[in-house]
């Protein structure tokens, strides 16, 4: 299901402290760029991505890749106080309207990276420093020929083994049955310190946005089946 049209936030609407960008913003470019090539530049990740460096605090950081709207990250965030949250989106537009719901909610323990999450959790998030990586609803790349570009691959299921602790989570759920059986069986060949993955069961919810994101709303809306499960790294 393709995403609906955005609106653009109020430019008088202070992103600074819940927006970075990975890499200088290029105009017209899809990935962390400047959707206008006019706007005010934002911070650059740190180097070194964990709490301390991102929060100025050493509460537990779960990460979110792919975080669309926002949904999840403004929930969650809301939810788990305790503890800090981090969205990356490749798609500079939705990341700014991801940071722009969080300000509105008024949330200190959640940002907003703009860029490619793969780079960053292979070379700036410490190994074992985080408590859960968050994936859902990615986009499937139906072509195989273009499989390769899912965001749950071998590259990045590596990637996130080497960031969880001991202990750490790694969440994903999809609406499409064939990614969703390719990753079990991914995750089973090259990351058996995952353990077995763990079913989730489907929360009820008690209002139009009390859904784990827009696709899981949209999903269970039109009686889509949606597959969970979370891991736990042994």
């Amino acid at each position: 299901m393709p995403r609906s049209p955005i609106r653009a936030p109020k430019p008088t609407l202070d992103l600074t402290d819940h927006l970075f960008v990975f890499r200088q913003p290029i105009p017209g470019e899809l990935a962390s760029g400047s959707d206008t090539g006019s706007e005010i530049p934002f911070p650059p990740v740190p180097e070194t991505i964990r709490s301390e460096t991102v929060f100025d605090n050493d509460r537990p950081l779960e990460i979110e890749v792919g975080s669309g709207k926002g949904l999840f990250l403004t929930n969650e965030s809301g939810r788990n106080p305790e503890h800090n949250f981090l969205g990356i989106e490749i798609i500079h537009k939705y990341a700014k309207h991801s940071a722009a719901r969080l300000v509105k909610a008024g949330r200190s323990n959640a940002k907003m990276i703009s860029g490619n999450a793969e780079p960053l959790l292979a070379d700036r998030v410490p190994a074992g420093s985080l408590e859960a990586v968050h994936v859902y609803f990615p986009d499937p790349w139906w072509k195989k020929r273009h499989r390769k570009r899912r965001v749950v691959n071998e590259g990045s299921v590596q990637s996130f083994l080497a960031a969880l602790r001991p202990g750490g989570r790694f969440h994903f759920w999809t609406d499409v049955l064939d990614y969703f059986e390719a990753t079990i069986e991914m995750i089973a060949e090259i990351a058996p310190e995952f353990g077995v993955p763990i079913p989730e069961e489907k929360a009820p919810s008690s209002h139009d946005l009390d859904y784990r994101t827009h696709f899981e709303r949209r999903s269970r809306q039109n009686q889509i089946p949606v597959y969970r499960v979370r891991y736990e790294k042994k």
